[in-house]
C-alpha cells in the first residue's frame, strides 16, 4: 500500500486529490501550510473539518517567517488590493506567491521522509487560464526527479491532475462523493466565497463545465459572462 503526504489547503483540488488517493488505496496524511495567506483561517478550518470527517492525521505548519520574502503579492500582503475578475496575465502576476509550491513540497517531503512514507502529492492542474509556473507539468516532473535524489530512499512527488483542467477535478470529485460544500477556495477569506476573485470564478466555471451542481454560496453570483 502506498503511503502519501498530501499538501492540503482544504480546497476543491486538494480535497479531491485526497479522496482520489484514498480510493486508489493510499494511506494518507495531510499537511496544511500557513504562509500568511489572507484566507488562511478559512482554509485551515475547511482542512481540519474534512480531515476530521475522514479521520486523517492533519498537521499545520507555520511558515509566516517567510512573509519577508513573500511580500508584494495580493495573497500575503493585505496592502495590495486583491484583483477581481477572471484570471488573466496581470491578475496571475498579482496573486503569485514566489516559489510557493516548491516550498510546501519541500516541507512535505521532509515529513514524508520522517514518516518513511513513499510520496508527497499536490493538486496542481494546468487550467485554461491559470498558468502559474509551479502548477505546470514541467514543474511537477522536476520536483519528482529532485525528490528521488534528496534522501537515502527515493520519495515520489505525485500530481495526478496536472495534465487536466479544473472541470476534470470536479467530475472526479463528484464520482468520489467529495463534500464540495465543505471546501474553501476564495482568496478573500470572508464568511462566504466572494464570487468575484479569480479562484471563485475558476471554481464556478469548473462546476458549469463539468455539469455538476455547485453547492457553494457566493456573495456575488454575477453571470460569468460579466467577466
Amino acid at each position: 500500500m502506498a503511503r502519501s503526504v498530501v499538501i492540503y489547503s482544504g480546497g476543491l483540488d486538494s480535497t479531491t486529490l485526497m479522496y482520489h488517493l484514498l480510493a486508489e488505496g493510499h494511506e494518507v496524511k495531510a499537511l496544511s501550510v500557513n504562509y500568511g495567506q489572507r484566507h488562511r483561517n478559512r482554509e485551515m478550518a475547511a482542512a481540519a473539518a474534512i480531515c476530521g470527517r475522514l479521520n486523517i492525521e492533519h498537521r499545520m505548519v507555520n511558515l509566516t517567517a517567510l512573509l519577508a520574502v513573500f511580500d508584494g503579492n495580493a495573497l500575503t500582503n493585505t496592502g495590495v488590493a486583491l484583483p477581481e475578475g477572471a484570471y488573466a496575465p496581470e491578475t496571475i502576476a498579482q496573486t503569485t506567491v514566489p516559489n510557493r509550491n516548491m516550498v510546501m513540497l519541500s516541507v512535505g517531503i521532509a515529513w514524508a521522509v520522517a514518516l518513511k512514507f513513499d510520496a508527497v502529492a499536490f493538486g496542481a492542474h494546468r487550467g485554461e487560464r491559470t498558468n502559474y509556473p509551479d502548477c505546470q507539468p514541467p514543474f511537477a516532473d522536476a520536483m519528482d526527479r529532485a525528490a528521488r535524489e534528496c534522501n537515502f530512499e527515493p520519495i515520489r512527488v505525485l500530481a495526478p491532475f496536472v495534465n487536466g483542467v479544473k472541470a476534470d477535478i470536479v467530475r472526479r470529485g463528484a464520482e468520489l462523493g467529495v463534500p464540495f460544500d465543505l471546501t474553501w477556495s476564495c482568496y478573500a477569506g470572508g464568511e462566504q466565497h466572494c464570487g468575484r476573485c479569480g479562484t471563485c470564478i475558476d471554481r464556478r466555471t469548473a462546476f458549469l463545465q463539468a455539469h455538476v451542481a455547485d453547492p457553494t454560496n457566493y456573495e456575488s453570483d454575477l453571470p460569468l459572462g460579466a467577466f
